[in-house]
């Protein structure tokens, strides 16, 4: 595999487009290889990179099925329930805490005497 073209940012000709624009466009690369990149310079890191893909190879997106769509919401509501006391806190539990509030901070709704 020979070296791929890089291009600056917004230099990029015609028929190319990064992942966020083909599905912006409801396509996906679809297993093609990447065609191009995109360097954006950077002061005090490296360039940010972005890589395009041919836009008349990529495919259509697969459309969500019943199952993809109940597995998905089955996966929300994991994340909803607190392992702890085992309710629906109403928001997707933080990762940094694990359990819902109430059950993270349990003395904060008194007060003290």
């Amino acid at each position: 595999m020979g070296a791929i073209p890089v291009y600056r940012w917004r230099l990029a000709p015609d028929g190319l487009a990064t992942r966020r624009q083909l599905r912006a466009a409801g396509l996906r690369p679809g297993g093609q290889d990447v065609a191009a990149q995109l360097e954006r310079p950077r002061r005090r890191r490296g360039p940010l990179v972005a890589y395009l893909y041919r836009i008349e190879a990529a495919k259509p997106v697969r459309p969500m099925t019943a199952a993809k769509w109940a597995a998905l919401a089955r996966a929300n509501a994991a994340r909803r329930r607190c392992p702890e006391c085992g309710r629906d806190a109403g928001y997707v539990i933080p990762l940094s805490l694990g359990v819902c509030t109430p059950c993270a901070f349990p003395d904060d709704g008194q007060v003290a005497a």
